[in-house]
């Protein structure tokens, strides 16, 4: 099986060890990720892919319009929230200001599910201090 979806009706499946990466250049970072596109709907934009994030990478303070959501498969994922290991799922709503990537010492591996089509903008300033 060469990693591509096998149809057997309505149900598809993808065998995800044996895909290979593609990988993603962000100039904006002068860095790379790595992607496993796996499906996009065509009607709402909804979208999963298997992600890879290499050791030290961050995907610097940004937003995106469209709610997303990472489940960690191996390592973990650094955000401005704190750090995140296997098995936890970390949701990011729409709109909001994040920063997140791998550790210095190990790459991360998730999967990445998102509610429309990904867009990103990137802020480069963090989130607005509260007034006060």
């Amino acid at each position: 099986m060469s990693g591509e979806a096998e149809s057997a009706g309505h149900v598809r499946s993808w065998d995800t060890h044996t895909m290979p990466w593609e990988i993603r250049r962000i100039d904006e970072l002068d860095g790379d990720l790595a992607a496993k596109p796996l499906i996009e709907d065509p009607d709402t934009g909804m979208s999963v892919m298997k992600m890879k994030y290499f050791a030290g990478f961050t995907n610097e303070w940004h937003t995106h319009n469209c709610a997303h959501g990472r489940y960690v498969l191996d390592g973990i994922l650094k955000t401005h929230a704190g750090s995140f290991g296997p098995g936890s799922f970390v949701w990011f709503p729409e709109g909001s200001e994040m920063e997140h990537g791998a550790t210095q010492d190990n790459d991360v591996t998730f999967l990445f599910i998102a509610n429309k089509p990904v867009d990103i903008h990137y802020t480069q300033a963090g989130p607005a201090e509260p007034a006060g």
